[in-house]
Parts: C-alpha cells; structure tokens; sequence
C-alpha cells in the first residue's frame, strides 16, 4: 500500500490532472468558469477570498520550490537544511493561517446563506472542505517538522518528489518511517490533483495559461460599438464593379 500510495497513485493523479483537464476544456470549454457568487454576498467574499487565495498560493509556490529545487543546487548556494526547514515552517505557517481564516470564511458563508447554498453544487462544497482539511494538516504537520529542525525529514520529501519526476523506481522507499501526518498530507494533495478536472479549481489554470495564450493570440481583436455594428448591418449590399 506504501508503494501503491507514494509510487503509483502520483502518476495516476498526475496523469488525471492534465488528461481531464484538457478533456475538459475541449469537451465543455463553457464549465471552464468559477462561477462565482459575487452578487449574492460581496462584502465576505472579497475579504475571504483575498486571504484565502493569497494563504494558498503562499503555500503552493512554496511547496513547489522547496520540494523540487535540487539538493546539489542547494548545497551550491550554501543554503542550510536546517535554515529551509525553518523558513518552511515560518512561511508556511503564514500561509496557512491566512487561507484557513479565509477558507472558513468562505464555507460559513457558503453554507449558511441559502441562496448561495442553492447555487452551489455537492462538488463545491466538497473541494472547499477537502481544501480545508488539506490546510489543517499542513498546519498540525509543523509541529512534527520543529522535532526535526535539521531538516532531515524535508530531504525525504524532496527526494521523493523530485524522485517522482526523474521517474526513479526508488522513489517511494524514500518517505518510509515519515510520520503519518506527511503522509496522509501528501495522498489528501494527490487527491485534490484527481479531483481538479472536475471542479471549479479548473480556474487555476486560466489564471496561469491565458497571460501566456493573451500574448501568443495570432491577431488584434476588432472592437465596435453596438451602433456602429447596427448601422454596419443595415447598410445595403453595394454592387460590384463591372
């Protein structure tokens, strides 16, 4: 189950990650949305959702860089172990705090305004109290990583992540004996990239391709008003030339 857990399942959830989410944009280009519920509640949303998103992208790009920057490039720029795993713990405990504060905000209001609560689908309650659980663990896990100041632990992680990507056979063997709180924290993350494709999350992603795809777009975009549109179309058919 250890193997199938950290050795398998991320190429299975990376795999539905990426295949789903393109079958989704392909399929039902028009459910790419957020569907947000700005009109119902704005004044809770903004404040929850500022600190939410900003918590959570704290902590994403912090996972990203501390978990797959090599270890040689580390040792190169003289940065310590033990100095990473505190700035982890510092950097990820304010990211934490913000999206949990942000994230209950926006599930009591999801829950206790019923007009919200009937626009909102099983999935959207469901992701943002997945999302939630996901933050609590990598809360409590803080308390595990200051026993392990030195680092020792994170260079498991790293060398599993890391491990992952270079497709090395070895990979799950490297987070065996970790406490069973990283763990459950990594297949509850695996888990949330198998459910992307088929939530709102999908969003993610417009907001990290359409800068890239507003760039590489083939040609201008024409612009009217609509009175000069109408007036356009109303304009009779001019006969050609002889």
């Amino acid at each position: 189950m250890h193997y199938f857990i950290f050795g398998i399942y991320p190429y299975i959830a990376l795999a539905i990650l990426v295949i789903g989410s393109i079958a989704r944009y392909d399929r039902d280009p028009f459910t790419w949305k957020t569907s947000s519920s700005q009109l119902l509640r704005r004044r809770q949303l903004i404040l929850g959702s500022v600190l939410f998103h900003i918590g959570v992208l704290t902590i994403f790009f912090g996972h990203v860089v501390g978990l797959l920057t090599p270890i040689p490039l580390l040792e190169a720029l003289h940065v310590g172990h033990q100095f990473k795993q505190i700035l982890a713990i510092v950097v990820g405990g304010f990211g934490a705090v913000l999206a949990l504060v942000g994230g209950f905000m926006l599930l009591h209001r999801r829950l206790t305004d019923s007009r919200i609560l009937a626009t909102s689908s099983k999935m959207d309650i469901a992701i943002l109290a997945l999302l939630l659980f996901q933050l609590c663990l990598g809360a409590l896990s803080i308390f595990v990583s200051l026993q392990h100041i030195d680092g020792s632990e994170m260079i498991k992680f790293m060398l599993w992540a890391q491990g992952i990507f270079t497709l090395d056979p070895n990979a799950a063997s490297y987070t065996e004996g970790t406490s069973w709180i990283f763990e459950l924290h990594i297949l509850t993350g695996l888990t949330i990239f198998v459910l992307f494709p088929f939530s709102r999350l999908v969003h993610i992603a417009s907001g990290i391709f359409a800068p890239i795809r507003y760039v590489l777009r083939p040609g201008y975009q024409i612009v009217r008003s609509r009175r000069l549109a109408a007036s356009a179309g109303k304009r009779p058919a001019t006969k050609p030339a002889e």
